[in-house]
């Protein structure tokens, strides 16, 4: 049924994926509402209703919003139950949206489902398999790079990559959707956070199959990438982690953010993540505040929450899937 599931695409200058894409869309085995949503692309990169299968709906925004607005813009439109968010880069299998939305009806107290992410430039390769999350405040994409022959198997990364994720409605609306002032980067990570605090479960779903492009838009390590991830990690880590754990992992956070900053000295990206750490602590005002309210909303313990963090600093360097497996039975309820 179209009612059950709508799909958005946020596009931004990205028509060179356009055809690829909407092959790929119109081999969905699963009925679906599509919303397309252009970022204020350049004039001749904009979507035409031609671009995309008989039926999609297409918003255009007059400025760039960023990958966060332009998201809570189209799940805002849509009114299905299940919400599902894909890359303008990334090219699901045939049976991607089937088999997500079979996943959900399966465990309903999961609020967001990811997928298997593949190279769409090596398709020997991984893309990514969830997200992870690591106890000092380090968000990384889960077998990014890794072959594809590692085991891809169902499990509990920390939170979905939105690049290709389903997600409950009514759980994104409880918890406000993206955050907003993220514009774009690790915007994912702190929802799969938020959803974790209210209780919410994350649930990777290996026979969901995309292949992903990744950086389209935004160039992969451009000084763009860099900014936002480095001032959006520090807020994810201030807004979301727990209790007094918040104050326990801090001096540890400020180390490892120390250790970045030398890394990014060697690959010449310190100009912008001294940029995204300058804004990240000038802005943290209004993340305190909006911690605040965060952390009286949450159900969750403090025990549940961390137990879906990584503790080794090797899966960080790595780049390791994280992937906890649930007890029989887990899951059936929020």
């Amino acid at each position: 049924m179209t009612d059950a599931v709508g799909v958005i695409i946020v596009t931004y200058n990205s028509r060179a994926h356009f055809a690829r894409q909407k092959a790929a869309l119109e081999a969905q085995t699963q009925a679906h509402r599509l919303l397309v949503i252009d970022n204020a692309s350049a004039p001749d990169q904009r979507p035409r209703a031609e671009d995309f299968p008989a039926g999609a709906e297409i918003i255009q925004m007059e400025s760039n919003t960023g990958f966060a607005v332009a998201n809570n813009v189209g799940a805002a439109h849509l009114a299905t139950p299940l919400v599902a968010l894909l890359n303008p880069d990334a090219f699901p299998a045939p049976d991607w949206l089937e088999t997500l939305v079979a996943a959900a009806a399966r465990m309903p107290g999961v609020a967001a489902f990811g997928s298997t992410q593949v190279s769409a430039e090596d398709p020997a390769r991984l893309d990514g398999l969830g997200d992870c999350y690591h106890v000092f405040g380090l968000p990384w994409r889960g077998g990014y790079g890794w072959a594809r022959d590692t085991l891809v198997a169902n499990g509990e990364p920390f939170s979905a990559c939105a690049a290709a994720a389903l997600y409950r409605h009514d759980a994104w609306r409880a918890v406000g959707g993206f955050d907003e002032t993220f514009f774009c980067y690790c915007e994912d990570v702190d929802l799969g956070f938020r959803l974790r605090l209210a209780g919410w479960r994350c649930a990777q779903v290996a026979a969901a199959v995309v292949h992903h492009v990744g950086g389209a838009s935004s160039g992969k390590r451009s000084d763009f990438a860099v900014y936002h991830g480095t001032r959006n990690r520090l807020w994810t880590f201030v807004k979301n982690m727990p209790g007094l754990w918040f104050w326990v992992l801090a001096p540890a956070h400020a180390a490892a953010t120390a250790c970045l900053l030398v890394r990014a000295r060697m690959q010449g990206t310190q100009d912008a993540t001294l940029r995204g750490l300058r804004d990240a602590l000038a802005g943290l005002g209004p993340v305190w505040r909006a911690r605040r309210t965060t952390q009286r909303a949450r159900i969750a313990s403090d025990v549940a929450i961390l137990a879906a963090m990584a503790w080794s600093p090797a899966a960080f360097v790595r780049r390791a899937p994280v992937l906890r497996h649930k007890r029989a039975g887990a899951g059936e309820g929020n």
